[in-house]
């Protein structure tokens, strides 16, 4: 058998597969890449700028980021807790999903910023400095104020 007859129908495999294969941790650090200068990521990862990119979607991710934040020490204060709580409220008055069942904040939760325009960031990754979760953090912690 010549499997070199089947080369095109191997790689459009691969290409399938990989197309559909679900989210990929930190699927898109350039969307991170405005983040916090040449000193954001360790390692051979891209150096990153300013925040201007990163977004959470909607209110319900949004408090989950800042639960996330408040949980891991990055952001602290009443303030962070009270546009948390804020924001879960407008999301119960407004009839949207409970935050138990609602994907966004759970996605949230676990430092995933998702559902603004652009794929999903994870701020849990490993590789992400301290300085750059933090810095995240405010970004949407400030998006979160003005959701109110």
């Amino acid at each position: 058998m010549n499997i070199f007859k089947y080369k095109p129908l191997l790689l459009s495999g691969v290409l399938v597969i990989g197309l559909f294969s679900g989210p990929i941790k930190a699927q898109d650090l350039g969307q991170l890449k405005d983040i916090a200068g040449s000193s954001g990521l360790s390692g051979s990862v891209p150096s990153l700028g300013s925040l201007s990119s990163i977004a959470a979607g909607n209110s319900g991710n949004a408090a989950g980021i800042i639960s996330f934040c408040m949980k891991n020490n990055y952001l602290r204060g009443e303030g962070a807790a009270s546009v948390k709580d804020r924001l879960l409220g407008k999301m119960t008055s407004s009839g949207e999903q409970s935050p138990e069942t609602n994907p966004d904040y759970i996605s949230g939760t676990k430092g995933i910023v998702c559902c603004a325009s652009g794929p999903s960031v994870d701020l849990s990754m490993s590789s992400l400095k301290a300085s750059v979760v933090k810095k995240a953090c405010e970004k949407i912690l400030e998006q979160g104020k003005s959701m109110l």
